[in-house]
């Protein structure tokens, strides 16, 4: 017996190029470093062309950007990531803050991964305001 399941043609086509959503550049993204060995953990914000170093590890963060539409959703930034001893590179490439596994860095202590880009200040909210009664 052979079970066959027939979906409509439509759901079967590879979407229209255009059908990728458009993306904006971020100033910045915020990062979170594991240490697996001592389970020590931090958070970093870092411009473009910025580093940091974490216990071995230098990551420079080259790029971040997020969908136009949607700010909060799915992020990915560009890093390159050294090991300080050696100043060998471990890791270059995209890392998606919804899919921090997907490309991952492979490394048997450290774990690096992108909590999102630094979104600008929505219009109307000026920090330096005062606040209401002062």
């Amino acid at each position: 017996m052979i079970l066959a399941l027939a979906l409509p043609a439509a759901a079967q086509e590879d979407p229209p190029q255009d059908a990728r959503p458009e993306f904006t550049d971020s100033q910045g993204a915020n990062l979170r470093f594991l240490d697996k060995l001592t389970s020590e953990t931090g958070d970093v914000e870092l411009g473009v062309g910025q580093a940091a170093k974490f216990g071995r590890l230098i990551v420079q963060l080259d790029s971040c950007r997020y969908p136009t539409v949607n700010p909060a959703s799915d992020a990915e930034a560009h890093l390159t990531i050294l090991e300080e001893t050696t100043n060998s590179q471990l890791f270059a490439g995209w890392m998606l803050a919804s899919s921090p596994a997907l490309y991952a860095l492979d490394h048997p202590r450290y774990d690096v991964w992108v909590l999102g880009c630094v979104l600008p200040e929505p219009p109307g909210e000026d920090a330096t305001a005062p606040a209401e009664g002062e």
